[in-house]
């Protein structure tokens, strides 16, 4: 609980800010332009959606990894619930890579024709929709036969939370340098969405090494 309500606040009171200001819609904290656009976002279904997401996944991933050990879940449900989990947050590093390469490359123009395939906040969040699932269908695919599935499910965010950041940060530059309009705050996304995502594999991991220590002094007081 501890866990999950600092990375709440990480996720709120630092991510969210820090899309705004990398943005450059606003040039410090504390500005008026800045507390505007924090309130218009907040008032931005999209922008809970995704905060939903990163929260319920961390919280997910922490049950998991804590209590199946000892509550003896079903296996096919377990693995359905990670894969699911893992599917929602690889869906939004793979948007914030696609969509930081695009505008990297294209700038603005990327956007124009995105809006024009997608128009409406639904469509977006049905397009988001698509990917958790074809990506839960494939880590399901990936890890119905393995055992150990959140270690290696976090893993995997964590090697591809890196990817994407080092991927977003330069895609940022490029814009900022083009003095694009639009496409910095679509760069700033994916820079916040591949850090919080890589701060959220760190809370399970903890837990695992808690775990893996708890494991060795057990071992230990039975010889």
């Amino acid at each position: 609980m501890v866990i999950s309500g600092f990375y709440a606040l990480i996720v709120l009171g630092v991510l969210y800010p820090a899309v705004i200001l990398l943005s450059g819609a606003s040039d410090h904290v504390g500005s008026p332009d800045f507390l505007q656009k924090m309130r218009e976002g907040l008032a931005d279904g999209f922008v809970w959606t995704v905060v939903i997401m990163l929260l319920a996944s961390q919280a997910l991933l922490l049950f998991l990894s804590v209590d199946t050990s000892q509550k003896r879940l079903k296996p096919q449900t377990h693995i359905w619930l990670s894969c699911s989990v893992g599917g929602a947050l690889t869906a939004l590093l793979v948007s914030g890579l696609v969509f930081s390469v695009g505008v990297g490359i294209s700038g603005d123009q990327f956007l124009d024709r995105v809006d024009a395939l997608i128009r409406t906040t639904g469509s977006a969040l049905m397009t988001l929709g698509a990917l958790w699932v074809l990506w839960g269908i494939i880590f399901y695919l990936y890890f119905r036969n393995k055992s150990d599935v959140v270690n290696r499910l976090i893993s995997w965010l964590l090697k591809g939370s890196v990817l994407e950041l080092l991927i977003a940060v330069v895609c940022h530059v490029m814009v900022r340098r083009k003095d694009q309009c639009c496409a910095p705050t679509v760069t700033s996304f994916g820079i916040t969405a591949g850090i919080a995502i890589m701060l959220l594999s760190f809370g399970p991991s903890v837990l695992f090494l808690y775990k893996k220590r708890l494991d060795a002094y057990a071992v230990r007081a039975g010889r």
